[in-house]
């Protein structure tokens, strides 16, 4: 059974969710909360597995809380944020401090009960994560300097994730040099939150990161993130990648989804292709992987004990889909490795 604490300060809210998890055999509200300090007495009462958590609360905003909380007691968080660009901004900064998933409120308390069957499936997903202590300023330290990579081509690298995916994706893509070839990234995240998403991260990246543009063409440099709902398939014309944005059905119950991308990766750039499978709930990305790594692209899976969540890397471990399996901070240099060797392998 999922023990699970509702903190946020519409009572409507609260009674809502409340209704909506009673309704789930493996989950159980074991409390709730109006604001942060009742939160904590109810966290020590009742020792939750995950906690869902507003960001615009009084006394004590959900930011400071969840900052108090991955440092002294760190558990799985589930952000419910709105959809404003503030909000926006505070959902990101969210999953820097330690949250494993963020979710859009929608405009009115009453259609809380829409999102019921999202929340049920991120709960499963959060009560399976790693969470560990952070110390104050962890999310802003500097990261390392980028490691030169020394020829560059037009080659791809394909990189999918899902829970625990935005940290995993920012330490990846912040230690990769400005001329590595071009990137597709699919992390499975709400609409409206992948362009900030992909904001902070061109903050911090000596690459380009954008959200991606149907048609965009995919180039040294430059990291395209697909945007929340839609698919993002590569394509290839001439001697030139782009990507294209798709409406088709979800896969995997996700939209983008790593194995759209992945096979459309298989397809387009076969061996100059180099795929990395990240943290995440499920099998996302597993068959994808798998058809990358027959199609001759070298591919490296995220290893247990760095994962937030083992799900898609063990999925694809079990497919034999992996050429390597990698720690998270340890991902950069073997990804760089592995396209250097695909430059040396074309130069020859």
């Amino acid at each position: 059974m999922i023990k699970v604490l509702i903190v946020d300060d519409s009572a409507v809210v609260r009674q809502i969710l409340s209704s909506e998890l009673s309704k789930v055999r493996d989950i159980e509200v074991v409390a709730v909360a109006c604001d942060p300090f009742v939160a904590r007495e109810k966290i020590l009462k009742h020792r939750p597995n995950v906690i869902t958590l507003d960001l615009e609360m009084p006394r004590m905003d959900g930011l400071t809380f969840l900052g108090k909380l991955m440092r002294y007691m760190p558990m799985p968080v589930i952000v419910v944020s709105s959809l404003t660009p503030k909000g926006s901004d505070m959902a990101m900064r969210a999953l820097e401090l330690g949250a494993v998933e963020v979710m859009c409120k929608p405009g009115t308390a009453y259609s809380v009960g829409d999102l019921s069957r999202t929340l049920v499936d991120k709960i499963r997903s959060a009560s399976l994560a790693r969470c560990v202590k952070r110390e104050e300023g962890a999310a802003d330290e500097q990261e390392p300097a980028p490691r030169p990579l020394l020829r560059t081509t037009h080659k791809i690298l394909a990189i999918g994730a899902s829970t625990g995916g935005t940290e995993a994706i920012r330490e990846v893509l912040a230690t990769l040099p400005s001329n590595t070839p071009g990137i597709v990234i699919v992390q499975h995240m709400p609409e409206h939150f992948t362009a900030q998403f992909a904001q902070r991260l061109n903050g911090i990246c000596q690459m380009e990161v954008r959200e991606a543009r149907n048609g965009d063409l995919v180039a040294p440099g430059l990291a395209l993130l697909a945007p929340g709902n839609h698919h993002m398939v590569l394509r290839v014309s001439g001697a030139q990648y782009y990507v294209e944005l798709t409406e088709h059905p979800p896969v995997h119950h996700q939209r983008p989804s790593v194995d759209v991308l992945f096979h459309s990766v298989a397809r387009s750039a076969g061996a100059n292709a180099v795929g990395s499978i990240l943290t995440g709930m499920g099998a996302d990305g597993a068959a994808g992987l798998l058809a990358m790594r027959e199609a001759g692209a070298h591919t490296l899976a995220q290893d247990e004990q760095s994962c937030v969540v083992f799900g898609m890397p063990k999925e694809a471990i079990k497919l034999g889909a992996a050429d390597e399996i990698v720690p998270l901070k340890k991902m950069a240099g073997k990804l760089l490795d592995a396209l250097q060797t695909k430059e040396l392998m074309t130069a020859r």
